[in-house]
């Protein structure tokens, strides 16, 4: 059953949109189904009064008579009301939703019923005259005071009339009670009087007292009703924001095992809710139990810190950052901890990528400085060492020294001349271009150069297969030729390279996805870091020059890298004539 309606009746004021109506509630009624089901009670009450009264009486005759009991007015009383119940039932479909009405027609009823038993009973010295104020006391209850007072009023006269009746003889007594013919003779007129004024006065005071305790315990469930609600619409309100903050918040007893995780919690630490509630908050792998023991041991909860911890999840570490406080009942006892946290390995990337670009910032006017610095006397060497060396008719050994002279100085120039590119790249042709064409053509090229093995496979993979971007192409084509030839040195035993070209959004991802030896944290991090290289040979530049490329046509570089499960490198290039528009604009200024 749904909770009962209150309405105000006609007549009562009106409260203003958005707060409860003000309710007069002397004139309450019960809502649909609860009196419903009340009336279905009444009858169920009804039957068991009625049995526990016949029975008990026709057991005495049967134990005090020899013969058969004899068919009297108790029966037939009996027997009107288990058929009256049959109607009553009936009425409950065929009068659904005339609930009031229902109600009174069994108070009218039952006060039939009451009123037979005190006339078969002794008249005005009948102990049943006590069963109207039980119809009074739940007419109260269901339909308030005034219908309290009509049943009452209504009690007093049928018993009035039966009490008067049999005193002064008006009514026929029922058969075998002949002794009640000397009522009038041994009862006093005052005694009538009496009994008539004390029932009348029972009878309006339970109506009275029942319908103000009624309307108390209607104005005691109505307040509780609203704490309900407000209580219900609080936990929502708690509810939805503990699950809409972006942070992670677990919550955990004194013992450590987890109580509530929420939305966050369990996306960062990739784990649902069942895997979380009840464990040992130690059992996610986000503390160790030392940690844990030196985190709730006191003085770091009160010091509200906040550190660091790495977190394994779906093969990588994520960062995460967190705090550890105590958690407080009412009395201010601890009764456990909330560990707030956040996934920080985002941030850290965005950390590092400022950290690099400010290097190479600071390394470019470095490199841009002494390339001018060294270029010019090594251009003035490499040309010496090559008259002396067309000159000199020494020995064999000089001559190898001068040869080895002259590949050095060489080897020292490319070097120098990489740097002047890092240092200052030159201008851009920004048009627009088939950028996967582009990626087909210089595989193709990869393919038949010399760094490409029979150990090797290459993959191509475009979605889809024709895509035009606003860029410099040659300078597309340098990240490629940087990234694949990293991939296939990474790969010396062989093993498959697969580039992948991808449309999303307003972004083109090109992904160079090898299989060779992969990259420790530490190695991953100092990646695009200039005059450091992976391989033997290397000048350590042309990462930091596919960095300095990709950022200065808007994009992002990422990389995912595991020692011994190859490398994945991802970039991502504007597409929109936006991008080129601001690159056009960067042009212009500088």
């Amino acid at each position: 059953m749904t909770s009962s309606t209150i309405e105000p009746t006609s007549g009562a004021p009106t409260a203003p949109t958005g707060r409860r109506p003000a309710v007069d509630t002397s004139e309450l009624v019960l809502g649909r189904e609860p009196l419903a089901r009340q009336l279905r009670w009444m009858i169920g009450i009804r039957l068991v009064v009625v049995t526990s009264v016949v029975l008990p009486y026709l057991l005495l005759q049967l134990s005090a008579a020899t013969e058969a009991p004899s068919f009297d007015f108790l029966y037939l009383l009996a027997g009107v009301t288990y058929a009256v119940s049959l109607l009553y039932i009936a009425l409950l479909r065929l009068l659904a939703g005339h609930w009031a009405l229902q109600a009174y027609i069994q108070f009218l009823g039952d006060l039939l019923l009451i009123t037979g038993l005190v006339y078969y009973f002794g008249g005005i010295a009948s102990p049943f005259s006590i069963l109207y104020l039980i119809v009074i006391i739940v007419a109260s209850t269901l339909l308030r005071r005034r219908s309290g007072f009509t049943v009452a009023t209504t009690a007093w006269l049928l018993h009035g009339a039966v009490v008067v009746g049999v005193y002064f003889l008006w009514i026929p007594l029922p058969q075998g009670e002949s002794s009640l013919v000397s009522q009038a003779e041994s009862i006093p007129l005052w005694r009538l009087a009496y009994n008539l004024s004390a029932h009348g006065f029972g009878f309006y005071a339970a109506a009275l007292l029942a319908s103000r305790l009624a309307q108390s315990v209607s104005r005691a469930e109505r307040e509780l009703r609203e704490k309900r609600e407000d209580l219900a619409d609080l936990q929502i309100v708690h509810r939805d924001v503990i699950e809409s903050i972006p942070s992670g918040l677990i919550t955990c007893d004194l013992e450590g095992h987890v109580t509530s995780a929420n939305q966050a919690a369990q996306e960062i630490l990739g784990r649902p809710a069942g895997q979380l509630v009840g464990q040992p908050l130690i059992d996610s792998g986000l503390f160790d139990r030392r940690l844990w023991e030196e985190l709730t041991s006191g003085k770091e909860v009160d010091e509200r810190s906040r550190r660091e911890v790495t977190y394994p999840r779906q093969g990588e570490l994520r960062y995460i950052g967190y705090s550890v406080t105590t958690l407080t009942n009412a009395e201010g006892s601890p009764s456990g901890h909330i560990v707030i946290f956040q996934d920080l390995s985002d941030w850290r990337k965005l950390q590092e990528e400022v950290r690099l670009k400010e290097r190479l910032a600071a390394v470019g006017e470095l490199a841009s400085g002494i390339a001018h610095e060294v270029g010019n006397p090594l251009a003035a060497i490499s040309g010496s060492v090559q008259m002396l060396s067309s000159s000199l008719d020494g020995e064999p050994a000089q001559k190898k020294l001068l040869q080895i002279i002259l590949h050095e100085s060489q080897r020292l120039d490319r070097t120098v001349k990489g740097f002047l590119r890092f240092a200052r790249p030159r201008d851009r042709a920004s048009v627009r271009f088939d950028v996967a064409r582009l990626l087909g053509e210089n595989l193709e090229l990869l393919r038949n150069s010399p760094e490409v093995t029979d150990r090797h496979q290459l993959r191509l993979d475009l979605e889809p297969a024709s895509v035009s971007i606003i860029a410099d192409p040659d300078q597309v084509s340098q990240i490629f030729w940087n990234l694949a030839r990293n991939a296939l040195r990474a790969m010396p035993d062989g093993g498959t390279l697969r580039v992948e070209g991808v449309l999303r959004g307003a972004s083109y991802r090109v992904r160079f996805v090898d299989t060779g030896r992969g990259m420790s944290e530490e190695e991953r991090r100092r990646l695009f870091h200039p005059f450091h290289s992976f391989f033997d040979g290397g000048s350590g530049i042309g990462m930091a020059i596919v960095y300095r490329i990709v950022e200065e046509h808007g994009g992002r570089i990422t990389v995912d890298s595991l020692p011994g499960k190859g490398t994945s490198i991802t970039v991502e290039l504007p597409v929109g004539a936006g991008a080129a528009a601001g690159l056009e604009a960067r042009e212009v200024e500088a």
